[in-house]
């Protein structure tokens, strides 16, 4: 992007700079065991750029690791990250192989292009073996069935998918495969047509569907996490609706699952966001995406899920990429909305159900037509395949948003057997303390003094 009176020769001048500043000062990545009783500590040291932090938490995530702490800061051009992690069972990382990957990736310029190893969230085929669907619309009981209906109809076998929803929308990601090849679709009229159907249902009838609707066909693989959070917000699920107040069909919504407030900091020009809720995996990446795709760069920050009560403490000092901090109330409450959508559409409400069995063509589509014919809504989806095997796990609710009675899963479990399909726990955070805005902002604001001493101490 071209800055006022920049010419394209200055721009690309510039580019090429920070190529050689990044050149001449390589990252430097220390994973350390020792250090710490509970948690391995990984210290990353590196020329700045914007998205920086989240790529390295990417790389973290990508492997299922849990971020337990975490400061980060700026000295100049120079970004320093500091991760205290721990394996899905709460040990310290021994598997070399892990632990090299961890540090191959962290020092390479080019972090999400290299291959993922280990226990990642669901394998998907190489780049050239998958076709990629990304879709948004409004969200409708009944909608992913419909969309595995019509790709079964067209011969195309899913074989991962990412789907959310929140506040009446609906995005997804979808990797197919040919039916016969269980290669990429290449035939340009046969995704022609495969986007033209998902269109249709997608939209729905029309006089239920409000909003836009999105469909895209691409080759490869995408990060399908990271592409649902920008999908989201980009369509206007992503906190342009009013948190606590009234949905897109007027109906009152649940009190927001974070508390986060945003305030100044005029000493040193940053906007500080803090932000407080229940823990659970992947939190931190996905308030890093909000940020990002708000186009916010961290400066400073300090990250605290190790509480005994398991909630997370998060708080940042951050600018916009222009250099200035957040300017006018409206754009302080839409960091405040998309920050709280950030961490709703990841929470799991519903009940969590498992399908567990060989992979069949057709699976899927049987699946949420089993689940459609007894009126569960599908709030979030992981399907994945791995050697043979589905491996989806869905969170679901009734038509109207409710708890799912026994006799709705008898039914489902009977139609789809109880060695395919396993109720694994009921879903649901519990509510954040409630309190007045002053003891609300108090409570958000204990801890901060340790970032303002960071602040001092690095700008």
């Amino acid at each position: 992007m071209l800055r006022c009176g920049e010419t394209v020769a200055e721009e690309e001048e510039d580019d090429e700079y920070a190529k050689l500043v990044r050149w001449m000062n390589p990252p430097r990545v220390v994973i350390d065991n020792d250090s710490c009783d509970n948690a391995t500590v990984i210290r990353v040291d590196r020329v700045k750029k914007h998205g920086i932090l989240l790529e390295a938490v990417q790389v973290l995530v990508d492997l299922n690791l849990v971020i337990t702490k975490a400061y980060i800061s700026s000295d100049g051009n120079w970004f320093m990250d500091v991760f205290n992690v721990t394996d899905q069972y709460g040990s310290k990382l021994q598997n070399r192989e892990v632990i090299d990957h961890i540090q191959k990736c962290l020092e390479s310029e080019d972090y999400l292009k290299l291959p993922a190893i280990g226990p990642t969230d669901g394998a998907a085929p190489p780049e050239d073996e998958s076709t990629s669907i990304e879709l948004t619309g409004t969200d409708r009981p009944g909608l992913l069935s419909e969309v595995c209906a019509v790709l079964a109809s067209l011969s195309c076998n899913i074989v991962k998918a990412e789907v959310w929803t929140h506040n009446r929308r609906a995005a997804a990601v979808i990797q197919i495969t040919d039916e016969a090849s269980g290669l990429a679709i290449h035939d340009a009229a046969r995704l022609s047509k495969v986007q033209e159907l998902l269109c249709n249902v997608m939209q729905g009838d029309g006089a239920s569907s409000r909003g836009s609707t999105r469909t895209g066909v691409t080759l490869g693989t995408a990060r399908a996490e990271r592409r649902l959070h920008k999908l989201m917000l980009d369509d206007g699920g992503g906190g342009e609706e009013a948190v606590g107040g009234e949905d897109r069909r007027g109906m009152a919504r649940p009190k927001a699952a974070a508390k986060v407030a945003v305030m100044d900091c005029a000493e040193r020009r940053y906007t500080v966001v803090i932000l407080r809720c229940r823990d659970r995996p992947k939190l931190l990446f996905d308030t890093l995406c909000a940020l990002t795709d708000l186009q916010y760069v961290v400066f400073h920050g300090t990250v605290d899920a190790e509480r005994r009560s398991r909630e997370a403490y998060q708080e940042y000092y951050v600018r916009h990429v222009d250099g200035h901090p957040a300017r006018s109330d409206a754009e302080r409450s839409r960091l405040v909305r998309c920050l709280e959508a950030a961490v709703e559409r990841r929470a799991s409400d519903g009940l969590e159900l498992e399908v567990r069995t060989e992979d069949r063509v057709g699976l899927l589509s049987e699946v949420t037509r089993v689940f459609r014919e007894n009126s569960l809504s599908i709030i979030r989806a992981a399907i994945a395949t791995r050697d043979g095997r589905a491996e989806d796990t869905f969170y679901v609710s009734d038509a109207y948003g409710n708890p799912v009675d026994g006799r709705t899963m008898d039914a489902v479990g009977g139609q789809l057997g109880d060695a395919v399909l396993r109720v694994k726990r009921r879903g649901g955070d519990a509510p954040v303390a409630e309190g007045g805005a002053v003891s609300v902002l108090g409570s958000l604001l204990k801890g901060s003094f340790q970032g303002l001493r960071l602040i001092r101490s690095y700008s």
